[in-house]
């Protein structure tokens, strides 16, 4: 069913796309289906699934962030309870995340978001100031990569693609490839041999799609490069468009970032008018259309076959792979499938030459990454570092330590490492050391954990996320995010100890079963914790449970 309804909704295209009439489409989807050969049903069942497009969410006026960090700060509570003296009781949500955690105090309100104590004003409140970053961008790589300014003005954007055109496909798909960068969206495959995957399928069609739904709590580098880096975004999606014939583009971004949307928007306004998207870019016989999507709440999508699920109008299930999106994609298309950072990075790679970039970093993690700082350092932001360097120096030297007592830090998103400080000088910024040590560096979203947050609580939460996000298309992660929140629960409120055995079978059940990464991924966090921090837990356990748990340890 779900391969028809891709292929009734790729017969309108990107231009008419399924997804944007579901979003504006009310109770009567009638027409909606009708135009798409389509029941009401499929129309329906999509509409459902998202958090935005609810009946609830329509009834709120502001929405308080409770994303990990903002967990962490312990600031929500309050910042509710004065937003809801200003719009009324039962008038304030909840979102995850708005890629705010510089500040931990964060909200949206009349579509913008805002942090750093704006709610005690929030009659005065203005989209303009929404607009203010409000977070620091430093770079401790000796090359910027991402973070210098040399590529802000459409001049810069023509020059680079006129000296793109000059060279062969196969020149830049070699010189991609032998700089060694790799996905920065937490996998970390390479980024050239996804796209030569693609370069060699044979089709009517061919897509890119930039993967725009940073939704990890503790993220928001995309954020800034979406917002403060858009040229550099949209050229990597060119290139990746010139390299594999792919001549539609889409960026997917989450609905919790509405300034990225709208800046997004304006500078593709601003490149078609230029002629540098659309048909015959630069005479070059060179043919680009780019849409922007916004997302209607859905961490789900974030996972490459839910996005692209979403985009054909489906309900943003996760899909079995293979086949892969390169080589069965969009409207069941090869598609070439980046996250920001990963395409942001290919002028850079294009400027300095692939063994220049191929220098930063160290073995396989090569070039530079950035890294998102939350509000538990003393210097929070975004900070561009090289691969390969250390972790203590980031901290120490780079976040400035930490702003309180600080026992763990969770990198890479709920579903990543979670780092006790114990651990720290094992590690370095790269993929391989945090594989090594049972963790991972994900989207590199730094997290910090204060010592008087309960792990109990803090396993809870994970636990909780990922009850909230799935898609509910496979059993492990369906159940087993409900059965573990239902657990840690209990043992909070001392109702019933937990069973180490029985958390284990959960562990392994999600992480052999699960479809995707969510389900799959919430165990490597959990077991980081019930490992370094089994002292704090042992309350909660069956004590001849614990003794067993030390003993395999």
């Amino acid at each position: 069913m779900s391969k028809n309804i891709s292929k009734l909704s790729g017969r309108k295209g990107l231009q008419e796309n399924l997804f944007d009439k579901v979003r504006q489409t009310g109770r009567d989807a009638g027409d909606v289906a009708s135009q798409h050969l389509l029941g009401k049903s499929s129309i329906h069942g999509s509409r459902g699934f998202y958090d935005f497009l609810s009946e609830n969410f329509r009834q709120q006026k502001a929405w308080v962030c409770n994303g990990t960090s903002c967990l962490c700060s312990g600031d929500q509570e309050s910042l509710k309870v004065d937003l809801e003296k200003a719009l009324g009781e039962g008038k304030v949500g909840t979102m995850t995340c708005l890629g705010r955690c510089y500040h931990g105090d964060s909200f949206q309100f009349d579509g913008a978001n805002y942090s750093g104590g704006q709610s005690a004003n929030i009659k005065q409140l203005t989209k303009e100031k929404a607009g203010i970053p409000g977070y620091g961008v430093s770079c401790d790589s000796k090359i910027a990569v991402l973070t210098n300014e040399g590529f802000a003005t459409l001049n810069q954007f023509t020059v680079a693609l006129e000296n793109l055109l000059e060279q062969s496909r196969m020149e830049i798909l070699a010189l991609v490839k032998a700089s060694g960068l790799r996905g920065r969206g937490g996998a970390g495959f390479s980024a050239g041999i996804k796209w030569e995957s693609c370069m060699r399928e044979e089709a009517d069609s061919k897509f890119v799609v930039c993967n725009a739904d940073e939704g990890d709590p503790g993220a928001f580098s995309d954020r800034y490069l979406l917002e403060q880096q858009p040229l550099r975004v949209i050229f990597g999606m060119l290139v990746a468009g010139w390299i594999t014939g792919a001549k539609e583009g889409v960026v997917y971004i989450r609905g919790e970032y509405p300034e990225s949307i709208s800046i997004m928007r304006e500078i593709i306004s601003q490149l078609y008018e230029k002629g540098l998207l659309g048909s015959d870019i630069l005479g070059k016989d060179l043919d680009f259309d780019l849409y922007v999507l916004e997302g209607a709440g859905a961490y789900i999508c974030g996972e490459e076959t839910s996005l692209l699920a979403s985009i054909e109008g489906r309900r943003p299930e996760v899909d079995v792979r293979p086949p892969f999106p390169a080589v069965e994609g969009l409207y069941k298309q090869p598609t070439v499938v980046n996250n920001v950072e990963t395409l942001a990075s290919v002028q850079g790679v294009l400027d300095m030459g692939a063994d220049a970039y191929a220098s930063l970093g160290s073995g396989r993690s090569t070039g530079t990454k950035l890294v998102s700082l939350d509000a538990g350092f003393c210097r929070p932001g975004i900070v561009e570092v090289e691969m390969g360097v250390s972790l203590r120096h980031v901290i120490n030297d780079v976040a400035g330590g930490f702003r309180v007592p600080t026992k763990a830090i969770h990198i890479g998103g709920p579903l990543g490492g979670l780092v006790p400080v114990d651990s720290i000088d094992a590690l370095n910024v790269d993929y391989e050391s945090f594989a090594t040590e049972g963790f991972l560096l994900g989207h590199a979203s730094f997290v910090c954990i204060p010592e008087s947050f309960p792990m109990v609580r803090y396993l809870q939460h994970l636990f909780e996320f990922v009850r909230d996000e799935s898609c509910g298309k496979c059993f492990p992660c369906r159940l087993g995010s409900v059965r573990g929140e239902e657990m840690f629960s209990q043992a909070i409120v001392g109702e019933k100890r937990l069973n180490r055995d029985l958390v284990n079978d959960l562990l392994d059940t999600m992480e052999q079963g699960s479809l995707c990464a969510l389900g799959g991924g919430l165990p490597l966090p959990v077991r980081n914790i019930l490992q370094y921090f089994a002292d704090e837990l042992q309350e909660y356990f069956h004590q001849d449970m614990l003794i067993h748990a030390r003993q395999l340890s």
